[in-house]
C-alpha cells in the first residue's frame, strides 16, 4: 500500500472524483432496479444483480480512471492495486439478500475512492429509496442529541454484545439489512448508532465511512482506531458509525467489555 501525508493525499483528489462516485453509484442503482424487474427471483436475481452491477462499475472505472486501482467484492483481487495511491473500492450490491426480496429498500451500492489508504471520496446509493449520498454533498450541521438513541442491529443475526450495549445506552433497537443502508440511516437522522463486529471487508465500509465522516458523524473501528484501506488482505472486520455525542460512551462500553478486541 502506498503511503504519504494528508496534504499529499488531498493533492491526489479532484472535485470531479466526488461527482464520479455519485454518478456511478446512482447509475448502478438504476441498473439494479431494472434487474429487479427482469423476472428473475431468488439466487438467480442475486447472481444477476451482482454480475451486471460489477461489470458496469468495472467498465466505467476502467474508462474514466484507467490509472487507478480497483477493489470490488465481485472482482478478482490482485497486487496491481497495492502499488496505486488511488484505489476505487466498490460493493456493487451491498445487501444482496435484501435486494433479492422486493420490495425491500434496505440495500445499497457503494463507490469509494481510497487515497493513500484513507477512504476520502465516496457515495452510497439507496436505489429503492431514490437516494444517493456523497462526500461532495453539503450536509447540515449535526444537531445535539436530545432524544432516546436508536441503534441498528442485524435483522437476521443481532449480536448479543450489541444487544447489551443498546441496553446500557437505553437505546431503541432498529433491525435493518445492509451496512450501507444502516450507515446512511445514521447520516439521515433515522438512527444514532451503527456498530458492527464479526466480519466485513473493505468494500462493506469504505463508501459508508467516507460519507458518514463527511456528514459529521463519528467513524472508526470498534476500538476507536482509524479505518485503513487498500491493504493486501481486505478483511476489515468491524465498524462504528454514530452520532458524535454518543461516541465517547459507545467506545467506553466497547473497551469495558472487550468487544473490539
Amino acid at each position: 500500500m502506498a503511503v504519504g501525508g494528508a496534504d499529499e493525499a488531498d493533492d491526489l483528489i479532484a472535485a470531479a472524483d466526488h461527482v464520479t462516485a455519485v454518478d456511478l453509484a446512482a447509475a448502478t442503482g438504476r441498473l439494479l432496479l431494472g434487474v429487479r424487474e427482469s423476472g428473475a427471483t431468488g439466487k438467480e436475481l442475486k447472481d444477476l444483480g451482482d454480475r451486471l452491477a460489477h461489470e458496469f462499475l468495472l467498465a466505467e472505472l476502467t474508462r474514466r480512471q484507467p490509472q487507478d486501482g480497483v477493489l470490488s467484492e465481485e472482482g478478482v483481487d490482485g497486487e496491481r492495486r497495492l502499488s496505486r495511491a488511488r484505489v476505487w473500492i466498490v460493493d456493487p450490491v451491498d445487501g444482496t439478500r435484501e435486494f433479492s426480496e422486493p420490495p425491500r429498500v434496505d440495500w445499497a451500492v457503494h463507490v469509494a475512492l481510497a487515497v493513500q489508504g484513507e477512504a476520502m471520496v465516496g457515495a452510497v446509493a439507496l436505489p429503492a429509496r431514490g437516494i444517493t449520498l456523497g462526500t461532495g454533498d453539503s450536509f447540515p450541521a449535526v444537531r445535539p442529541l436530545t432524544h432516546r438513541p436508536r441503534m441498528f442491529v442485524s435483522r437476521t443475526r443481532p449480536g448479543a454484545h450489541f444487544l447489551a450495549m443498546a441496553e446500557d445506552l437505553g437505546a431503541e433497537l432498529v433491525p435493518m439489512g445492509s451496512a450501507g443502508a444502516k450507515a446512511m440511516a445514521v447520516v439521515l437522522g433515522e438512527a444514532e448508532v451503527y456498530a458492527h463486529s464479526g466480519g466485513m471487508y473493505e468494500w462493506d465500509s469504505a463508501a459508508p465511512a467516507a460519507v458518514a465522516r463527511a456528514a459529521g458523524m463519528h467513524v472508526s473501528r470498534l476500538d476507536g482506531s482509524p479505518l485503513r484501506y487498500n491493504r493486501p488482505d481486505p478483511w476489515l472486520p468491524d465498524l462504528l458509525i454514530c452520532h458524535p455525542d454518543l461516541a465517547p460512551r459507545v467506545l467506553e462500553l466497547v473497551r469495558a467489555h472487550g468487544w473490539g478486541t
